[in-house]
């Protein structure tokens, strides 16, 4: 059992390095303005492949590589979006930029975000979520209710006001939107760990890996579906699905299991791996259960 603990701190170690530097380089060379999204998405997504699959060999990406599609997230959309292909959006030095990227090393997979606004008028918007942020890891521990990490994290968030193009607002936490237990090749593995009080009573246990996020906002808390869906992942196992009838769509399922497994992926991976046509096939899949 130790040896089994080890090798997991060691993938995850590994991993959370990996993202240290692509964090790093990330900062350093792609956050500015005139910045296409799609272009720091690929950036990042190759800075993590370099780093992790290139001493592989076969099903590299599935050894180890990236987690799940870079989100790059602006302005009002508060997360999982990460640019399709033909995005033409260009980063600004007034956007506020969710990053949000992972890492894996055998299917151990490392989720970790954090905002990128340049214009000083966001400094306590940042600021709140930052330090609520860090309130809800201390707060996490073998043991502890998930009720309680998701009331201290809103304590603090809601302890701050900011002013913005001269406006006044409290900010608030996005109550549907939580942080997540995550398993081997799965980022979303049952538990969920609320940012507002009144959240489960079920307890944090003793192996288990946790993404504590947080989502501060000057709007109304609460998010709602929109847009083009650009995250993607196979069910596991033993989820309910209907028959797959089309040819073309078991292919593609077939495509889906040898490249990725259950790890997230977008648009642009069936493009890299050399899926061409795939949009009938996938709409397929995602209407009899087999992806989500």
């Amino acid at each position: 059992r130790d040896r089994l603990a080890s090798d997991v701190h060691n993938c995850v170690r590994k991993a959370a390095e990996v993202h240290r530097r692509v964090r790093r380089y990330a900062l350093s060379e792609l956050l500015k303005p005139g910045m296409k999204l799609i272009d720091i998405c690929e950036r990042i997504e190759n800075a993590t492949r370099t780093y992790l699959e290139s001493d592989c060999g076969k099903d590299a990406q599935l050894r180890a590589g990236i987690g799940f599609p870079t989100g790059v997230s602006l302005n009002h959309i508060a997360a999982h979006y990460s640019s399709n292909p033909g995005d033409r959006t260009v980063l600004k030095y007034d956007d506020v930029l969710k990053l949000d990227f992972g890492t894996h090393v055998n299917g151990h997979i490392v989720d970790c975000a954090f905002t990128w606004a340049p214009n000083p008028k966001f400094e306590d918007l940042l600021a709140a979520v930052k330090e609520a942020t860090s309130v809800g890891l201390k707060e996490c521990g073998i043991d502890v209710r998930l009720c309680d990490v998701g009331e201290a994290i809103q304590e603090v968030m809601e302890s701050y006001e900011c002013d913005i193009d001269g406006k006044h607002y409290q900010v608030k936490c996005v109550r549907n939107l939580q942080g997540h237990s995550i398993e081997p090749y799965t980022i979303h593995a049952g538990k969920s760990v609320p940012i507002v009080a009144g959240g489960p009573q079920t307890r944090m246990e003793e192996g288990e890996v946790f993404a504590i996020e947080t989502f501060g906002t000057t709007g109304r808390g609460y998010v709602t579906e929109s847009g083009e869906c650009s995250h993607f992942a196979l069910n596991p196992p033993g989820h309910k699905t209907r028959p797959v009838r089309l040819a073309s769509a078991k292919q593609l399922q077939s495509t889906i299991q040898k490249h990725f497994k259950t790890l997230p992926w977008c648009r642009r991976y069936l493009e890299r791996a050399g899926v061409s046509r795939y949009l009938l096939s996938l709409r397929h899949l995602v209407e009899n259960g087999v992806v989500e």
